[in-house]
């Protein structure tokens, strides 16, 4: 009796991972709908506008506003810092990169952000790492270059990436900054509250850049794109925002990071699948080896941290 209880206990947080996993793998399908429709700086305001819609009531149900009052100057500096990283450069460049290479190809080259921000903790914050963590990062590092190569990872030295690789590895640059700010300015602070701020003071970035460089039009072109293109914006905002978030929080509440982080993993993958059901994308050999490659990279590290931890 205890056992069917405790299984039963468990699986509302698995499912709900799975459920983060699905939604976060198919944000790289509706993004690529949404470069190929709307001007990027307008679609990324509006998605990240309409998700603060939900955000705010939500952390205000849950945590209140009162918290915000006692942060410092240092504090609200951090967030913007965080927000001009994790939401207006990875959002920006996220739907830039998208109008130049294929859903499931940038689905992953995002594959590369635990390895870096590890990379970059162990260089700054003097984390651990084991023989394991470091095999699981080579692999996943070489599977990464092997996507981005088609195969040949020479290319990589010759020149040969491409505007959109550049753009998907910003948005690589751009999370793992995002996330080692979040070691230095979010200490003490839940993570609804950090998502809310951050979000909400991203979109402005978004929509003050946005008027400056793509004007009114842009805003009018997005009003006036297709309903295919509006439900895939509303599903990254209420969707692979709001709600992803909402069920990742509850999956690591319950469950832990370190199994959250697994069904982390299933991301790229479930973009791939997506990306080919959905829009028709061909999946090559080389996304194949590499992106099986990233991803029991991506395994390896996690199965190390644990043993770290």
């Amino acid at each position: 009796m205890t056992v069917s209880r405790f299984s039963a206990a468990q699986l509302g947080p698995h499912l709900r991972l799975i459920g983060m996993a699905l939604l976060w793998g198919a944000s790289w399908p509706a993004g690529k709908v949404i470069a190929q429709n709307m001007p990027p700086l307008a679609a990324a305001s509006l998605r990240f506008l309409l998700a603060a819609i939900v955000l705010l009531p939500w952390m205000y149900g849950t945590v209140g506003f009162s918290p915000l009052k006692k942060w410092s100057a240092q504090r609200w500096m951090g967030m913007a810092l965080a927000g001009a990283t994790g939401v207006f450069g990875y959002a920006a460049m996220f739907l830039m990169g998208l109008q130049h290479i294929p859903a499931g190809k940038a689905a992953l080259l995002i594959t590369l952000n635990p390895v870096l921000t590890l990379l970059l903790a162990v260089w700054i914050f003097k984390e651990r790492i084991n023989g394991v963590i470091g095999l699981g990062m080579a692999v996943a590092a070489m599977g990464a270059v092997v996507v981005i190569s088609h195969g040949n990872p020479l290319q990589v030295f010759n020149g040969a990436l491409g505007v959109g690789e550049w753009l998907i590895l910003g948005c690589v640059a751009c999370w793992v900054s995002y996330t080692l700010l979040g070691r230095w300015v979010m200490d003490g602070v839940d993570a609804l509250s950090a998502t809310a701020v951050t979000s909400t003071l991203g979109a402005l970035m978004l929509l003050v850049s946005s008027l400056c460089v793509e004007g009114t039009q842009g805003f009018a072109q997005a009003f006036h794109s297709s309903a295919k293109a509006w439900g895939a914006l509303l599903f990254l905002a209420w969707g692979a925002t709001a709600l992803a978030y909402a069920w990742y929080f509850a999956g690591v509440k319950a469950l832990g990071v370190g199994a959250a982080s697994g069904y982390i993993t299933l991301v790229p993958v479930i973009g791939v699948i997506l990306s080919a059901l959905l829009l028709g994308e061909s999946i090559e050999s080389s996304m194949l080896i590499g992106g099986a490659m990233a991803v029991l990279g991506t395994a390896v590290m996690n199965w190390g941290r644990r043993a770290v931890a």
